[in-house]
């Protein structure tokens, strides 16, 4: 594999990631504003938002001043070492931060320095499995801060919310992490969720779930049923476009699960804001890339 293409594939992956919404997103927010009620600040809020889309996309900018959080899932055939993928990747980064596809937006923990090229522990954050295929598969997604300050967890049973062991308490759950995001997060947000697993892994199975198309259906049918009552019960709240009022509050609502032991019952959410950058390439060994993953 030439690292120099796999570099080049990848910066017009971040490039088109952090400027163009996915085709599934940009047609649920279309139909969100022709909900909205004429003249409402929901409708006006989801105006601005589409505008933005628009402009982002023609002059290759960010959609949003904060780029989040750079997150890149990788299947990798034999003939594409892990070590060569994290350097190809990592000079993408720092080649698109310089050309501004994303804000210097990584900062040491400890001592509050800003190292300029979106690179230090843990940034960009790496999820790799291998495959017996030929094709090289990579999906990445920029997640804001504001987003993942709304991310919540929840341990079962919980009595503040009368929250049970069960799908009506993951329900109660859900729909109180919509309740305490209105106006934060940059709604209309998309929930993904995880029932089950411990902490650490519920969280990461819940952001897993927001590669999912926000058209698609769960093949579990118990969990479909309840993405779909939530995503109902949720924009009959009022809450709407950046807790604006209307009935656009949620985008989608993606859930999945994982096996727990007796003792822990977790709901994971993992909230997303409108600006919901995730995009996907199909790449050969020889580094043509055969197929776009959310693009029409």
């Amino acid at each position: 594999m030439d690292a120099k293409i796999l570099e080049k594939n990848l910066l017009e992956l971040i490039r088109r990631t952090s400027s163009q919404l996915p085709r599934d997103v940009v047609e649920v927010i279309d139909k969100g504003w022709r909900k909205e009620k004429k003249d409402s600040s929901g409708k006006y809020a989801l105006e601005v938002i589409r505008d933005n889309i628009g402009m982002a996309k023609d002059k290759s900018q960010p959609i949003c001043q904060d780029t989040g959080a750079i997150i890149c899932y990788a299947d990798l055939p034999q003939w594409c070492d892990e070590r060569l993928f994290v350097k190809a990747y990592e000079k993408a980064v720092v080649k698109a931060t310089k050309i501004g596809y994303l804000r210097q937006n990584s900062v040491d923990s400890i001592t509050g320095e800003n190292s300029g090229t979106n690179l230090g522990p843990g940034n960009p954050t790496f999820h790799f499995h291998p495959v017996k295929g030929k094709s090289l598969t990579v999906k990445m997604m920029l997640k804001g801060g504001g987003s993942e300050n709304m991310a919540c967890q929840y341990s079962l049973p919980d009595n503040r919310i009368g929250a049970g062991r069960d799908l009506a308490g993951v329900r109660k759950c859900l729909l109180d992490a919509t309740l305490n995001a209105q106006g934060k997060g940059c709604g209309p947000g998309i929930l993904g969720v995880c029932i089950g697993g411990d902490r650490g892994s519920g969280y990461i199975a819940a952001k897993e779930t927001l590669f999912r198309t926000l058209d698609d259906v769960n093949p579990d049918k118990r969990l479909a049923k309840l993405e779909k009552q939530i995503l109902k019960e949720a924009n009959s709240l009022g809450i709407g476009p950046m807790g604006f009022g209307g009935q656009t509050t949620l985008l989608g609502v993606k859930i999945t699960h994982r096996n727990r032991v007796p003792a822990s019952f977790f709901v994971s959410v993992a909230y997303m804001c409108w600006a919901f950058r995730r995009n996907g390439i199909v790449m050969s060994e020889g580094g043509k890339i055969s197929r776009w993953l959310y693009e029409s």
